[in-house]
């Protein structure tokens, strides 16, 4: 699936494409404009893989949840055979949807209309009053398929049936050195909480990729993890990330001090791991933030230009889960207190930037994980195949290694690169140095 005609101008979409330090945010109606909306919808969200939920959402035979991607309903079901998979959640007799419940466990998905009836394969099994019909069979008229993939225990969906595989749009993600080390897919929900959040999607991953916000409006998380302490990654695909420091004191984020309160580490996690919080934004909908003891995943649901609902879940082992004891009142707490923070000033920004006064802004030297961010929604709305942070990346890598061969010239110490150029102006103002590295265990 291609992206039609750009739904912003050249001159919008290179203003964001500009080095970082030149750089402008994406204007005020790629968040207001229901037709950009529409377009993201259409040529995004119904092309790419999106995550709708974890395999433990349909862990048994049977067991089936329902999701909708770009306004089409669709059935994720565990089959007879131990197999997941989806399906739009469409009869095809008239239309109607076949499923009303959210979640639940079925033997069969029986159309509440006229009772056509399918099996969890998506199989027609019955349809009474077509024996009759011209050129007809049961096998023609099973539910549709959309295509599945997992990925530590989420559950990523494609209406694309021409779409690459999962791993094409994840990356290095999968490389040992980020999610490799890890098997998530054992993790368990210890608590669930659903947000409606009145802004729109963008402007939540922005908040979520930089902390140059944190002192203000995130006073409890700033104690535990100082705002101009951590990195960004170097990201081989569709993801951009980066971690903060804890303090001395801290083994985690959660209330009275960001204590373990007896929890152990998440399997995979390294004495290195045990000082930082990770957080990763997954294009184009889900959140994942690595502590010590616990996943927290935000995922998105866009439902209009203006309007936005986050599912969010903590995940902990299973044996944390079941020890003596367990309370995850003080993660939940912490994160809850965090989320209604930025829920509020996100809201107050769709206010804003809805006002005629107001036009595209500039990054500050903190905020080079939103012009990442951003960088991957200009590439899509110009629909032209580039991938302007990879490629800001690759220059970058070569003026570094023409800098570490005495070789710089004055175009080099004007590198393109996002990370490295806010690394030197940090270094100046004596801010966050945001330095581009990969995981280490030293």
């Amino acid at each position: 699936m291609t992206d039609a005609q750009p739904v912003l101008s050249d001159a919008e979409i290179a203003a964001v494409r500009r080095p970082y330090l030149a750089a402008s945010l994406l204007p005020g109606r790629a968040y207001q404009d229901e037709a950009v909306f529409d377009h993201e919808r259409r040529h995004w969200f119904a092309s790419d893989w999106v995550c709708v939920g974890r395999v433990e959402d349909a862990s048994d035979a049977g067991t089936y949840f329902l999701a909708q991607i770009a306004d089409e309903p669709l059935i994720v079901v565990r089959g007879r055979d131990d197999v997941l998979r989806a399906f739009y959640n469409v009869c095809r007799h008239r239309g109607t949807a076949v499923v009303e419940a959210p979640a639940g466990k079925a033997v069969r998905f029986q159309c509440p209309y006229h009772a056509w009836i399918y099996d969890l394969d998506g199989r027609l099994i019955r349809a009474k009053h077509t024996e009759e019909l011209e050129d007809f069979s049961f096998d023609g008229y099973g539910l549709v398929p959309v295509g599945l993939e997992t990925w530590q225990g989420f559950v990523f969906v494609n209406l694309d049936a021409d779409a690459p595989p999962l791993a094409a749009q994840l990356g290095d993600l999968t490389a040992p050195d980020q999610f490799g080390r890890f098997d998530f897919g054992t993790l368990r929900s210890a608590h669930r909480e659903v947000y409606e959040v009145a802004s729109n999607w963008k402007l939540i991953a922005e908040n979520y990729s930089e902390c140059y916000h944190c002192p203000g409006i995130h006073p409890q998380l700033n104690k535990l993890t100082p705002y101009d302490l951590g990195g960004d990654f170097e990201p081989d695909g569709q993801w951009q990330g980066g971690w903060m420091e804890l303090i001395d004191s801290a083994e985690t984020m959660a209330l009275e001090g960001g204590h373990l309160n007896g929890r152990p580490p998440m399997a995979g996690i390294t004495p290195v791991d045990e000082r930082r919080i990770y957080y990763y934004v997954v294009w184009p909908l889900v959140f994942l933030s690595i502590h010590p003891d616990y996943l927290l995943v935000h995922r998105l649901e866009p439902v209009e230009a203006g309007r936005t609902r986050i599912v969010c879940n903590w995940l902990f082992e299973p044996s944390t889960i079941a020890a003596p004891g367990f309370d995850p009142s003080d993660a939940v707490g912490f994160w809850d207190l965090t989320n209604r923070q930025d829920w509020h000033v996100c809201e107050l920004q769709q206010r804003g930037t809805a006002s005629r006064s107001w036009q595209a802004g500039r990054f500050s030297t903190m905020e080079a994980s939103v012009h990442a961010f951003d960088l991957m929604c200009a590439d899509r709305y110009a629909g032209d195949g580039r991938q302007t942070g990879r490629e800001i990346l690759d220059r970058a890598r070569l003026d570094r290694s023409r800098l570490a061969a005495g070789a710089s010239t004055g175009s080099d110490r004007s590198s393109n690169d996002a990370a490295a150029a806010n690394g030197r102006s940090a270094a100046r103002t004596g801010a966050r140095q945001r330095a581009i590295a990969g995981h280490s265990t030293d």
